[in-house]
C-alpha cells in the first residue's frame, strides 16, 4: 500500500460513479454526492480498487484515481484547518492544550498555529508549542524548522528565546545557517545590543559563513536608530574588508539614515556613489532626502527632489507637506502653495489641507478673484466652512482694510456653522484699532456665550506662518508670559479674560 493510501483511512469509504475524462461538471456532482448529509457510505477495501462499470467507456486510469484522492484529501485538510482555527479563535484558547487534545498536528497545522500566535502578538508561546510538537516526531528536528522559529522570535524581539532555540539546535548536531545568524544579528541590532551582535557576527565568520549585504543592513538600521553616525560610516569599510559589496538596499539604507540624522554631505556622497553604479533610489529614500532638504530650508535641492518624488508617484504625508509649504511661505513663493495642493490632490483627493493651501496661495497674493474661485469650488463640492477658511479670508480683508466685506463675513459665521477662535477675536480687535466698528459683532458673540468659553486656537498653523500673528494675539502672549506661573496655570482662560488682559495692557501702554 502506498503512503497516500495508508494516510487515507475512513475518508475514502464512499462509492460513487465517475465518468471518463473527469469533466468539471462531474467533479461538482461528485462533491455534492460525496459530502451530502443524506449519503450513506458503503464499506470499501481500498480506494485504488474502485471499479467502475461503464460499458461504453474504458476503465478509469491511474491519474484520474490520484486526482480523486487529492480532491478528497484537500477537502478534509481544509475542514480540519477550519476546525483548528475555530478553536484558536475562542476566547482564552491555549494552543498547547489544543495540541494535547488533538494528539498531533501536520506541518500545515503547526505553522497555521504559529502564524496565529504571531498575528495575535503571542510570540512568547511559539517556542513552547514548537518544543512539544517537534518531540512527537524526531524528523521535525531539522534546520529549516529551527530557522523559521528563530527568525520569528527575533522579529518579535524575543532574543532570549531565539538564542535558546539556537543553542538547542546546535546541541542536536545541526548546522547553523546564514539566515539564522542574520536573524540573531538583526534582533540584537534592533535592541542596540552591539556586543551580542558582534559575538554572533564573529562566530558566523568562524563557521566560514561569509556575511552578505543583508547581514549589514540590520547593523546600518541600528546605527541610524541610535544615532551612531560615525559607526554608520565605518560600515561600508567593514563590508569591503569582509569582501561584501553593498547592494541597492544597503545604499538606500545608508542614504535614509544619513538624511534622518541631517548629515547632508554624507548623504549626498553615498547618493552620488549609488548613482555612479546606476542603482535605483527607492521612493522612501527620496522622501527621506526631501525631508532633509526641507528641514534645512534648502529650496533649490528641495524642489529638485520634490520633482523626483512626483515622478515616482510616491505619497507625501501631511506633516511633510506642511513643512514644504512652510519653506515656500518663508521664501514668499505663495504661488507654489497652489501647485503643491494640485499635486497632492491628484494623489489623495481634496482634503482640508488642500483647500487651505489653495486658498492661502491666493490670499497671500491678495488675489480676490483667486479666493472667490476657490470658495466657489468649495461650495460646489459641498465642503463646509471651517474656522481656518474663515480666518484666511478675514485676515486678507484686514490686510487690505476691506471692512465692508469683513462685516458681511462676520455676520455669516453662525450660518456657516463656524465657531470663532482666538484668531477670529484678534482680527476683530485689530480691525477696531484701525477704525472698524465691531461692537455689533462683539455683542452677538456675548449673547451666544462665546466670550465666557475657554479660549482656543483652532486655526491651521500655516495661516499664522503666512500672515503672522495679529497684534491682539501677540499682546495676549506677552501679557500671559508676564504673569506668575501659578496665575497662568491655576486659571481657566476665557476669551473675556484675554480681552480684559489686553485692554489693561493697552491702557498701561497707550
Amino acid at each position: 500500500m502506498s503512503k497516500s493510501e495508508a494516510e487515507f483511512p475512513a475518508k475514502a469509504q464512499y462509492n460513487f460513479p465517475l465518468t471518463v475524462g473527469w469533466p468539471w461538471k462531474t467533479v461538482t456532482k461528485l462533491n455534492k454526492t460525496l459530502f451530502s448529509k443524506t449519503h450513506i457510505p458503503k464499506p470499501l477495501a481500498t480506494f485504488c480498487s474502485l471499479s467502475f462499470h461503464q460499458p461504453s467507456s474504458p476503465p478509469q486510469d491511474a491519474s484520474s484515481t490520484k486526482h480523486t484522492t487529492l480532491l478528497v484529501e484537500t477537502y478534509y485538510e481544509h475542514q480540519s484547518l477550519r476546525a483548528l482555527l475555530h478553536k484558536l479563535n475562542k476566547k482564552g484558547s491555549l494552543p498547547l492544550r489544543i495540541l494535547r487534545d488533538d494528539g498531533d498536528w501536520s506541518k500545515d497545522h503547526f505553522w497555521t498555529v504559529i502564524k496565529f500566535l504571531k498575528r495575535s502578538t503571542r510570540c512568547n508561546e511559539i517556542l513552547q508549542v514548537f518544543d512539544v510538537w517537534k518531540e512527537k516526531e524526531k524528523s521535525r528536528i531539522n534546520e529549516l524548522n529551527y530557522e523559521k522559529i528563530i527568525e520569528l522570535l527575533g522579529e518579535d524581539g524575543l532574543m532570549e528565546e531565539a538564542v535558546s532555540a539556537f543553542v538547542e539546535m546546535k546541541s542536536y548536531g545541526l548546522t547553523p545557517s546564514l539566515r539564522m545568524y542574520n536573524s540573531l544579528i538583526h534582533g540584537f541590532a534592533r535592541d542596540g545590543k552591539f556586543d551580542c551582535l558582534f559575538f554572533y557576527l564573529n562566530e558566523m565568520k568562524e563557521m566560514n559563513l561569509a556575511p552578505e549585504s543583508d547581514t549589514y543592513d540590520g547593523l546600518i538600521k541600528a546605527y541610524g536608530k541610535y544615532e551612531m553616525y560615525d559607526e554608520l560610516g565605518m560600515c561600508l569599510k567593514r563590508m569591503e574588508i569582509d569582501g561584501c559589496s553593498p547592494d541597492q538596499v544597503t545604499y538606500n539604507l545608508l542614504i535614509t539614515e544619513f538624511a534622518r540624522g541631517g548629515l547632508l554631505s554624507r548623504m549626498e556622497k553615498v547618493y552620488h556613489a549609488m548613482r555612479s553604479k546606476k542603482l535605483d533610489l527607492q521612493s522612501s529614500t527620496q522622501i527621506a532626502m526631501l525631508d532633509a532638504y526641507v528641514n534645512f530650508g534648502i529650496l533649490e535641492k528641495m524642489e529638485k527632489m520634490l520633482k523626483s518624488v512626483r515622478h515616482s508617484k510616491a505619497s507625501l504625508d501631511e506633516e511633510l507637506v506642511r513643512k514644504i509649504a512652510g519653506v515656500y511661505i518663508e521664501n514668499y513663493m505663495f504661488s507654489r502653495l497652489n501647485d503643491l495642493a494640485d499635486d497632492l490632490a491628484s494623489q489623495t483627493g481634496r482634503s482640508a489641507i488642500i483647500w487651505c493651501l489653495r486658498l492661502l496661495s491666493h490670499a497671500c497674493l491678495l488675489s480676490r478673484k483667486g479666493m472667490d474661485s476657490v470658495i466657489k469650488e468649495m461650495e460646489e463640492a459641498r465642503v463646509s466652512w471651517s474656522v481656518t477658511v474663515a480666518n484666511i479670508v478675514l485676515l486678507t480683508y484686514l490686510k487690505v482694510k476691506d471692512f465692508t466685506h469683513m462685516r458681511i463675513l462676520l455676520s455669516r459665521l453662525s450660518s456657516y456653522r463656524v465657531k470663532p477662535d482666538i484668531v477670529t477675536i484678534g482680527v476683530l480687535f485689530d480691525a477696531n484699532s484701525m477704525g472698524f466698528d465691531g461692537a455689533r459683532t462683539l455683542e452677538t458673540w456675548k449673547r451666544m456665550g462665546l466670550l465666557h468659553k475657554s479660549a482656543e486656537l483652532n486655526t491651521d498653523p500655516l495661516v499664522l506662518a503666512a500672515f503672522g500673528k495679529v497684534q491682539f494675539l501677540r499682546n495676549c502672549e506677552e501679557m500671559y508670559s508676564s504673569l506668575q506661573p501659578k496665575d497662568r496655570n491655576n486659571k481657566r482662560w476665557t476669551y473675556y479674560d484675554l480681552i480684559h488682559l489686553v485692554t489693561k495692557h493697552n491702557e498701561q501702554h497707550p
